[in-house]
């Protein structure tokens, strides 16, 4: 953790156009004073007096970083700037670069010749988006208030295929409910005829009580056969 201190600024001289600061301070220990200057040449702070410098290089090569390179020596040579300078890249600048470049400065003034046709073209094109646009806003808007759809709702766009298959499912829907109507016509009749059957065929009785019950049927109809006898040999 460092100490701030107030210092006293001053310009004492300058490395080319770069200016050179002097910064003197008071020690929080003592009643002395040391001073620092800036050192444009070096970018670094030379102590000038009233200290030492506390020298703690950090080398990055070790730290896992790049290695410093002195500008004043010996600089490797750039591989860059030595295959600028080759025959291949003069001639890749002169087939490929300066043609690519004059092309693209002729479709830039292709299209930048004339503004106003350019621009009267845009607006048209606009204005036409902006009816389809509204047309189709206000034919989905009246589909959502005929429905009661939410407004959030996005449709989907109407096409020849869309439209195609929702007509083929919605004849198919109206033939299965016309048919479906059919059959339940007919089934009134039916029921009706069915238990015209069921009322006019008597059920056989079962047990003594049904047993009894034919026995007198059977007395009855004699009875009335004798009667019949009876009253045609008495007309004769």
């Amino acid at each position: 953790m460092g100490v701030r201190y107030n210092a006293e600024k001053k310009k004492v001289g300058n490395y080319f156009s770069t200016p050179i600061y002097s910064f003197r301070c008071k020690c929080h220990l003592c009643d002395g004073w040391f001073e620092i200057q800036t050192d444009p040449k070096n970018t670094r702070y030379v102590v000038v007096s009233g200290a030492r410098q506390k020298d703690e290089e950090w080398n990055p090569e070790e730290n896992g970083g790049f290695a410093v390179i002195d500008t004043d020596g010996n600089v490797p040579a750039d591989p860059l700037a030595a295959l600028e300078k080759t025959t291949g890249a003069e001639s890749h600048h002169k087939n490929v670069e300066v043609p690519r470049l004059e092309s693209l400065m002729g479709v830039s003034d292709h299209f930048s010749a004339d503004p106003y046709t350019l621009s009267l073209k845009v607006r048209k094109q606009f204005r036409q988006d902006k009816k389809v646009r509204l047309d189709k806003e206000k034919a989905d808007s009246n589909i959502r208030d005929r429905y009661a759809l939410p407004t959030t709702l996005a449709l989907a766009e109407d096409d020849q295929k869309a439209l195609g298959d929702a007509k083929e499912q919605w004849e198919k829907a109206r033939h299965e409910k016309q048919s479906q109507a059919n059959r339940q016509r007919r089934l009134p009749t039916q029921t009706s005829i069915t238990f015209l059957k069921s009322r006019s065929t008597p059920k056989p009785a079962s047990g003594i009580a049904g047993s009894l019950r034919m026995r007198i049927l059977n007395n009855t109809a004699r009875t009335s056969a004798r009667r019949s006898g009876q009253s045609s040999q008495l007309e004769r």
